[in-house]
């Protein structure tokens, strides 16, 4: 009895192992079944799209979201699923909002590379030049966002151009410029002047036909950029400058005087003086006739085009009320009741 209970036991032990057995291969089993879903799953969201490729550059325009900047890396070929592109983004110190510019990515590396790169700084940023300034205050910007030294900002103010040796204002033209870090800034000022070119040929043709200099046009059009409260009022500014030039009336304009002044320490354009007006500068407009050697700014198409096409006026004078709008007279005695009506 007691040997029939050994042998028992013994069989009971061998049939233990052997279901031990196949539960560890069935185990080894799923754990492989597993493996592979996880390496599949790995491959189609985050693995790189090829095994090998050269760096290209790939921009996020102005104002993208994340889901659209990876519906971008997408349909350029960056990354194999925006899904995954977003978590890895996400996972990244964070996520956050993505920042626009140019940068440096392969179609060789994985989404949580490509998610790191654009993590950091790019190589080229997106500058906004407005309507309207003058050539120190686009350099104040330049600097600020492509980080120019102090010297490569007065190398960008001081360039030549190709109208003449004078550091002249106006062809500088104000738009959204996609501009590397370490462009030269005599490159990134014939960039902006060919831009500017690009922009006034349509006008060519309509200038030449009305018989103005393209110089005067854009010297009538660079004050009409400054004067004006918004581009509505230009064209009754340009009829008013029109009928000044064309009286043979001094043009007595503040902004010319604050060109010719500069930044005093309140501004380029804080509110001129009666001093101010005895400034002995050729762009003094209330001192000399006609106008200024240049322009005082790089104005927009909206003041080119309220120069072509003015409003017929018969206004000599306008001034803006505390509101902004404008209010033209014909006589400088009904300028003066505007100024009392208006202003005080």
């Amino acid at each position: 009895m007691r040997l029939a209970g050994l042998v028992d036991n013994k069989q009971m032990g061998i049939g233990a192992l052997i279901k031990i057995g196949k539960l560890r291969v069935v185990v080894a089993g799923v754990g492989i079944v597993a493996a592979v879903i996880a390496a599949v799953f790995y491959v189609n969201l985050w693995a790189a799209p090829e095994k090998s490729a050269e760096v290209e550059r790939f921009v996020i325009p102005l104002g993208y979201s994340n889901e659209q900047a990876a519906a971008k890396l997408k349909e350029e070929g960056f990354i194999k699923s925006e899904v995954g592109w977003r978590i890895a983004w996400g996972l990244r110190r964070g996520g956050g909002e993505i920042t626009s510019g140019g940068y440096k990515l392969s179609k060789a590396i994985s989404a949580w590379q490509t998610a790191g790169i654009l993590k950091g700084a790019s190589y080229m940023k997106w500058v906004v030049i407005p309507e309207g300034m003058r050539k120190e205050e686009t350099a104040e910007i330049l600097t600020k966002e492509l980080g120019w030294s102090e010297a490569g900002k007065e190398k960008w103010v001081m360039v030549d151009t190709a109208i003449n040796s004078d550091h002249t204002e106006g062809v500088y033209f104000p738009d959204t410029y996609l501009i590397s870090v370490d462009e030269e800034p005599t490159r990134v000022a014939e960039r902006m002047r060919t831009t500017f070119n690009e922009k006034i040929a349509p006008y060519a043709a309509e200038a030449l036909k009305q018989n103005i200099k393209w110089t005067t046009l854009i010297k009538i059009a660079s004050i009409a950029q400054r004067e004006a409260a918004g581009k509505e009022d230009m064209p009754v500014i340009a009829g008013v400058l029109w009928n000044r030039l064309e009286d043979g009336m001094k043009l007595q304009i503040d902004a010319t005087v604050q060109y010719a002044r500069g930044d005093k320490g309140k501004g380029w354009w804080a509110p001129i003086t009666i001093a101010d007006k005895k400034i002995d500068s050729p762009y003094n407009t209330y001192k000399y006739m006609g106008l200024p050697p240049h322009p005082i700014v790089s104005p927009g198409l909206s003041a080119i085009e309220a120069v072509l096409h003015p409003q017929k006026t018969k206004c000599f004078y306008y001034l803006h009320d505390r509101a902004g709008d404008i209010h033209c007279a014909e006589t400088y005695v009904e300028h003066q009741k505007n100024i009392e009506e208006y202003l005080k």
